[in-house]
């Protein structure tokens, strides 16, 4: 039988340790070749996003319903009135009643649904959210804290037509970070604030580590359907970011819990550039007291809150 002496086992045991220390290692990653071309498609596919039917950019308005009849249209005596020249003075009505909203259109007026006009039609039964048509406005029933109301969309709308994306940082490889996924034993629920001062329920299934100013971060994830989900602040939302924070969708890590958390990605929630949106808010383990200055800075000529 072969026999170790104590020196070598403790020389074996050191550099385990270093090996797996240095397997451990956080800061930048390598970037892959075309590294630059797919920060641009990422750009360019936020743009497309943004700007599309019925996306963020052409968000005409929130009209929250009452119970009971509410009229609709552009004219001034109607409850819920549309922008002008959009729609007829009065374009007909919409009934709240148990929690079914009901529409009826008004004679001589053409609405559509997948392009087959409309006179009477649910657009809420509790669950089913169908989405109405005239002319260039689309909208579907919204609901926010146990309140209904009418999210409307405009297509004509040539700021939209003419966005090519938020300022933002110089892409710099340095902020393409290694980073770890520290599940918790349980999904956990996190309760988040959001920017009217409502409380909402998130799960995290777990922490990211990663280095950023010379120290080791961590900041709680939360499920997402393409990848893991970070609402996160750091020092540059004093200056040059949108002051609440900024998102970002990290990939699912690897069998090792290894992932990518690229800040060059990092991107404004909707409330940094629309007034008709309820954005949660970073925990505050997500409150980072160091500057990254990388990503979406804060947007110019939009009215957000």
């Amino acid at each position: 039988m072969r026999r170790f002496s104590l020196k070598s086992l403790i020389l074996f045991a050191a550099l385990f340790l270093l090996n797996g220390c240095a397997d451990d290692k956080l800061g930048p990653a390598p970037v892959p070749d075309n590294y630059l071309e797919s920060i641009e498609e990422w750009k360019q596919y936020r743009i497309d996003v943004l700007s599309g039917p019925t996306n963020w950019l052409r968000l005409d308005g929130i009209y929250w319903i009452d119970e009971g009849e509410n009229s609709f249209g552009s004219g001034e005596d109607q409850d819920l009135q549309f922008p002008e020249g959009t729609i007829p003075g009065h374009a007909g009505v919409v009934i709240l009643k148990e929690n079914i909203i009901t529409m009826k259109v008004a004679d001589g007026v053409t609405i559509t649904h997948e392009g087959v006009p409309v006179e009477e039609m649910v657009l809420f039964d509790g669950e089913n959210r169908p989405n109405v048509e005239h002319a260039d406005l689309e909208w579907f029933i919204d609901t926010r804290g146990g309140r209904h109301g009418i999210r409307l969309y405009n297509k004509n709308n040539s700021k939209a037509d003419a966005f090519d994306g938020f300022p933002a940082y110089s892409v710099d490889p340095d902020w393409h970070l290694k980073a770890f996924f520290v599940p918790h034993s349980d999904s956990i629920a996190v309760t988040l604030d959001n920017v009217i001062g409502e409380e909402i329920e998130r799960f995290s299934p777990g922490t990211i580590e990663f280095e950023a100013g010379g120290e080791r971060q961590n900041v709680l994830a939360f499920e997402a359907s393409s990848g893991l989900f970070i609402m996160f602040s750091d020092e540059t939302n004093k200056t040059e970011t949108y002051y609440a924070g900024r998102y970002m969708i990290i990939p699912f890590p690897d069998d090792k819990n290894k992932t990518i958390i690229d800040f060059n990605k990092a991107y404004n929630p909707p409330c940094a550039f629309s007034r008709y949106t309820t954005c949660q808010l970073p925990p505050p383990q997500n409150r980072l007291n160091v500057s990254i200055p990388a990503g979406e800075k804060r947007p110019v000529d939009w009215e957000g809150i």
